[in-house]
């Protein structure tokens, strides 16, 4: 639609018929995916004649027949109140460039949004619908797009100037500058391009072509037109900014808020930029001023603030560098102020001000023109309303890598990538401690990476030491404890644990260290000191006297908040909690399960610290019940390296010699034992199961005893032990309703029916999982609902009830996604995907089980991935690619033998079996359906009928 009207498919053009057809067409993608009435396209297209009326039914069809002869698909469906063209909008490129104009603004990234805004502007093959007359198709009533086509030539000259493609932005505006050389916006944009190219008389000309069309409607050119012609006829601008010193590298979020803060309208535009010593406040500012020297074309100017100089000092050098003479400058601060205002009046001139002290040294400096910008460094944040605030933290670990590489000698560090990476790790991630650490390497030419990396271990920390010593006694007594933190950073409440502080107090100290950036605020009212001073707080400033006491402290503050967070985050896990009795006075309550969760993923990090640390340091207790109560969480999020290894230390601690803990060692087994089965070490699980199962018994805990059955069930069911599992679960089942246990009778139920399911048992499988579901909704265990479902949809579905198992799936897909569980996902998706294959829905099932595939890859679900691996081959099978089909098959019996699963192993062997004798490929067959039928024979399952009595039919060599 953005030129002549053409339909295109697979690069053949779609005939579209006689004007009038052509019409009927419009008025539809104008009102794309929704009905239009027979009245409606009677009064747009013929005015609302009557007679006219009889004509759409016959345009309508012509139009289906040329699409259905195209595609396959007529497109065009009769709806109750008329016709509608259903399509993808991204199929019309009216709704593609909007589209493309949106994710633009939303990229974030510039060179993103050049690359998505130049596929915009390229869709348009001449004016909209050129070749059908607009009136006949609605029209003032039809929004056209020609206006958003200029905005977008404007917004993409703006962008690719502003990244230094100034050559595609001259080029664009030379064909649209003058079709209407009176858009005082392009013009400017052109002549801007054009300065940044040299060519100094082509801007002029652009110039007085503007000028000349305003002056026609009695328009005087704006400012920045009469500015950009000042500056094309005396030269470049006064800059007084420092070259880039060699390679800039990361800094991407922070560059774009100060681009941000360029762009905004309004007075007194200022960027703060503050942080510690060494973390890049004046790379970041000069990198920043030299990207937006186009947007600023009078002038870019950089006064250094260090002492002594003075006000005045500033005031004198950035008069002279606009270029007013030494005599004319006035003797005094006030007068020099009033001067440089009006000398900025009407320009668009950047300032950098440098290492300032204080808002006070900076105020007069402040430029108050519109078209101005001022960016400030300074070790002390800005105050409030003094503009845009950023706080530097470290570089981004590839960031910093990235900069050491490419100041260092290319030949001595490749291949070296764990050596560099420590490097920047004891460079804090810090630029200017990187430039130093690589200049090292580059003056002594025999030293070794291992060399540099010895010295920087012995390194000092000058500026941290004088700011420490000017620290009162609280404040020395938190920063050397925050030396010894176990994780990476704490909120306020545990900075007061850790100092045995009120919340109050421990705010004030925080607020002091940060103000003098020996803390970074990386959060609100979150804090993390530097590795340089993490160092220093550790070693040089000496360990604290009550240095143990204190992270017994947070460790009991940990543990007294982890476990408030689950009983409100996983309510129906709280029985199986272990219990918790410490002290821990700031410990926050929580008043949903939303907030818990969300302290539970801050903490994610600083919890696992703490496990680690405690487990280090002797600390039984505080080790294995914080291991146990973040199961739950990892469990939900699919984080099983965590899980694991958390388990793994808690087990030996509590496993050590001379340790009686049975209580310890039941929870850690249970929860082990868990973590091994969602990894397919059926084995491994089963043994860790059976120990638990020891210890339960020993303690008399029934409902320990069954949580235990539980996980042996479903180890022997995968396993193809199912009469085990069956007699497994019944205990489990009775030992839950002994202790009144919904939660836990709705679990032992639910795989109750799915062994049954796996069985063909699937009336007793159906009631099961009914039964289970409204037992885990009473009790609020939404991840646990969402498996119910899962499973209570796969036997409806195994029923023919495709209606009720898609509505079990979707619902369950629904209740995982509400709690973060990408693994119900996953299988959700799947199983929507089998259901919409049975139906005959090919494209959904495709879709459906593609998108499962991409949530399981971060996983590491073993079954899920032999599920994902057999119903993504039946689909493959089902639509005829059977290179897909048995590639997806064969991963599935590799991955089912690897964990001992029979079942899946049985299954996946069918598939190959019946994808090899679809290709003809019967010889290769065979050993696929003896292995699926002997499977399925030895597990009792009965599959192995169908699989003889499918092979009986056969008059090839698989029969």
């Amino acid at each position: 639609m953005l030129g002549p009207l053409e339909a295109w498919h697979d690069g053949n053009q779609v005939p579209l018929g006689e004007q009038q057809q052509r019409f009927v067409l419009v008025v539809l993608l104008l009102n794309v995916n929704k009905p239009v009435s027979n009245d409606k396209l009677t009064d747009i297209v013929w005015d609302g004649n009557i007679e006219r009326r009889t004509l759409i039914r016959g345009y309508i069809n012509r139009l289906r027949n040329a699409f259905r002869e195209a595609t396959g698909d007529p497109l065009i469906e009769r709806t109750p109140t008329g016709y509608r063209l259903g399509i993808d909008e991204a199929w019309v490129d009216v709704k593609r460039f909007d589209r493309l104009r949106d994710q633009a603004r939303a990229a974030g990234d510039p060179h993103r949004s050049v690359e998505l805004l130049r596929a915009a502007v390229d869709l348009w093959r001449g004016e909209f619908l050129e070749d059908i007359d607009i009136d006949r198709i609605g029209g003032t009533d039809v929004v056209r797009p020609d206006v958003d086509l200029l905005d977008t030539v404007g917004d993409l000259a703006e962008l690719e100037l502003a990244i230094g493609e100034h050559r595609a932005a001259r080029d664009r505006l030379r064909r649209v500058v003058p079709t209407d050389p009176s858009q005082q916006r392009h013009a400017e944009l052109l002549m801007r391009a054009l300065l940044a190219s040299g060519d100094r008389v082509a801007a002029i000309r652009i110039f007085r072509g503007t000028a000349a069309a305003l002056a026609e409607q009695g328009i005087e050119p704006g400012t920045v037109l009469r500015n950009l012609a000042a500056r094309a006829e005396r030269g470049e601008p006064a800059s007084s900014l420092p070259a880039v010193p060699g390679p800039f590298l990361g800094r991407t979020t922070e560059l774009a808020a100060i681009e941000a803060a360029a762009a905004a309208p309004g007075e007194r535009r200022t960027v703060w930029l503050s942080g510690a010593p060494g973390v890049g406040k004046t790379g970041l500012a000069v990198a920043a001023a030299h990207r937006l020297r186009d947007r600023f074309p009078d002038g870019q100017l950089m006064v250094r603030l260090d002492a002594p100089v003075t006000v005045g000092d500033a005031l004198t050098q950035l008069l002279g560098e606009l270029g007013v003479p030494p005599e004319q400058i006035p003797a005094t601060d006030g007068r020099k102020t009033t001067l440089f205002q009006t000398e900025l009046y009407g320009t668009r001139t950047l300032v950098l001000l440098d290492n300032a002290a204080s808002l006070e040294q900076v105020r007069p400096l402040l430029p108050e023109a519109e078209g101005c910008l001022t960016i400030v460094t300074s070790r002390r944040m800005g105050e409030p309303g003094t503009g845009t605030h950023l706080r530097l933290a470290p570089l981004a670990r590839q960031d910093a890598v990235a900069l050491f590489t490419a100041l260092s000698d290319p030949v001595r560090v490749r291949g070296r990538a764990t050596e560099v990476a420590e490097i920047v790790g004891r460079c804090a991630h810090l630029p200017i401690e990187i430039w130093v650490a690589a200049a090292l390497l580059r003056r002594h030419t025999t030293w070794s990476l291992d060399k540099l990396l010895t010295l920087l271990g012995t390194g000092s920390f000058a500026a941290v030491s004088v700011s420490y010593r000017q620290l009162t006694g609280a404040q020395r007594d938190l920063f050397r404890l925050l030396g010894h933190l176990p994780g990476r950073d704490l909120d306020v409440a545990g900075a007061a644990a850790l100092a045995g502080l009120t919340v109050d107090d421990a705010r004030v100290v925080l607020d002091d260290l940060h103000e003098v950036c020996l803390l970074e605020e990386v959060a609100i009212e979150r804090y993390r000191m530097l590795d340089p001073i993490r160092e220093f707080a550790a070693t040089e400033a000496g360990a604290p006297p009550g240095l143990d006491e204190a992270l017994v402290r947070l460790l009991d503050h940990y543990l007294v908040t982890l476990a408030r967070a689950v009983a409100t985050g996983y309510p129906f896990d709280r029985d199986q909690q272990p219990s918790v009795d410490r002290p821990a006075p700031v410990a926050p309550e929580f008043d949903g399960p939303r907030e818990a969760l969300a302290w539970i993923e801050t903490e994610r990090d600083n919890l696992v610290a703490a496990i680690r640390h405690a487990a280090g340091n002797d600390l039984s207790d505080h080790a294995w019940r914080l291991a146990v109560l973040l199961w739950r969480y990892f469990h939900t999020t699919s984080q099983l390296e965590d899980w694991l290894s958390t388990m793994n230390l808690a087990l030996e601690i509590v496993s050590g010699p001379g340790s009686g803990d049975v209580y310890g060692q039941a929870h850690v087994l249970l929860r082990l034992a868990t973590a091994h089965d969602r990894l397919g070490r059926l084995a491994e699980a089963t043994d860790l199961a059976h120990r638990a199962l020891s210890r339960w018994t020993d303690l008399g805990d029934v409902r320990g005893e069954a949580a235990t059955l539980c996980a042996l069930a479903v180890s022997a069911s995968q396993l193809g032990r199912h009469d085990e599992a069956v007699t497994r679960l019944q205990a489990a089942l009775a030992g839950y309703q002994r202790c009144a246990d919904r939660r836990g009778q709705g679990h032992a139920l639910s795989m109750l029916g799915y062994v049954n399911g796996l069985r063909g048992n699937l009336t007793q499988a159906l009631r099961q999982q009914q039964e289970a579901v409204p037992m885990l909704r009473e009790v609020g265990h939404t991840q646990g609902l969402a498996h119910v479902l899962n499973n209570l949809g796969t036997v409806q579905h195994r029923l023919g009830l495709l209606d009720d198992a898609l509505a079990s799936h979707q619902q369950a897909h629904e209740l995982a996604t509400s709690v973060g569980d990408l693994c119900v996902v996953a299988y959700a998706l799947s199983n929507l995907g089998n259901v919409h294959r049975a139906a005959g829905r090919l494209a959904e099932a495709t879709r459906h089980q593609s998108r499962a595939m991409e949530v399981a890859a971060a996983l590491s679900d073993a079954d899920l991935r032999t599920q994902l691996y057999r119903d993504r081959g039946a689909t493959a099978q089902a639509r005829g690619d059977r290179a897909e089909a048995l590639k997806s098959f064969l991963s599935a019996v590799d991955l089912a033998t690897g964990t001992g699963n029979r079942t899946h192993r049985a299954h996946a062997h069918r598939g190959a079996a019946r994808t090899l004798h679809a290709a003809d490929l019967h010889d290769d067959a065979v050993d696929h359906w003896r292995a699926a039928e002997d499977e399925f024979a030895a597990l009792g399952l009965p599959e192995a009928v169908e699989v003889r009595t499918e092979r009986a039919k056969l008059r090839c060599a698989c029969g």
